[in-house]
Formats: structure tokens, C-alpha cells, sequence
């Protein structure tokens, strides 16, 4: 069965949104004795920007399925894939940063970053030709 593009959205929103309930959970709890206080700040950082970004595309997905001129929209579909990807690079090479104490990982950051930009770039693009 194939997914329509909200509710593949809607699912990923969801999964982003439990993942950053349980990843700031884990940072406040598991995390605070065992890395420094400057790992502790990035590692809520990710979850911050994972809970905000999921929210924003569960806005997407709930618009592209009551919004006719969201339903048609490819800026729409590409901003609701920027925005998974977006947060799963940037999220998730803070988070793999804390967890290994490997500095480089905080290289691929920007990348997602800029897709997480691009995201709301191309949204408010998609409302601006509505």
C-alpha cells in the first residue's frame, strides 16, 4: 500500500515527536552525570530543534490533507522532506556527537541545518504563490 505524502508526513512527524520526548528525556535523566555540562547543552539543543521541526511538519501534514492548494503542492511535498531530513541530519549528528565525543560528527550539522532551512524556504514560497 502506498503512503500519500501527509500521511507518510503525519507518520514521520509522530515518530520525530516520540524521539525527541524520549531524547530530551534521556539527556535530563541518563545523560547529566555522564557528560559535560557544554555536551549536555548540544544534546538539548538537538531535541529542542527535533521537537520544533517535528511539529512543523505535523502542521504540514495536517494542512496538505485540508488545505486543497497544500494537497498539489510539490513545494509542499519537498519542504515535508526537507524537514524529516533536515532534523534527522541535524539531530541527529548532535546526538551522535554527545555519544561518541567525536567532534567531527559536529561537521555534518550545517548540512542538515540548511535543508531545515530550505524547508521553510520553499513553505513560505508555496503560500506566497498561493
Amino acid at each position: 500500500m502506498e503512503l500519500s505524502t501527509a500521511r507518510w508526513s503525519l507518520i514521520m512527524a509522530t515518530a520525530l515527536g516520540a524521539i525527541g520526548v524520549m531524547a530530551g528525556a534521556f539527556g535530563a535523566h541518563a545523560l547529566r552525570e555522564e557528560v559535560s555540562v557544554r555536551y549536555l547543552d548540544i544534546w538539548e539543543t538537538a531535541a529542542h530543534y527535533q521537537l520544533v521541526h517535528a511539529l512543523a511538519l505535523l502542521a504540514l501534514a495536517m494542512g496538505m490533507q485540508s488545505v486543497e492548494w497544500l494537497q498539489n503542492s510539490t513545494l509542499a511535498l519537498w519542504s515535508a522532506r526537507l524537514f524529516t531530513l533536515g532534523t534527522v541530519i541535524f539531530s541527529g549528528s548532535l546526538y551522535a556527537l554527545v555519544l561518541s565525543g567525536q567532534g567531527v560528527l559536529g561537521a555534518i550539522t550545517p548540512i542538515g541545518g540548511s535543508l531545515l532551512i530550505t524547508a521553510w524556504v520553499l513553505l513560505g514560497i508555496a503560500a506566497y504563490r498561493r
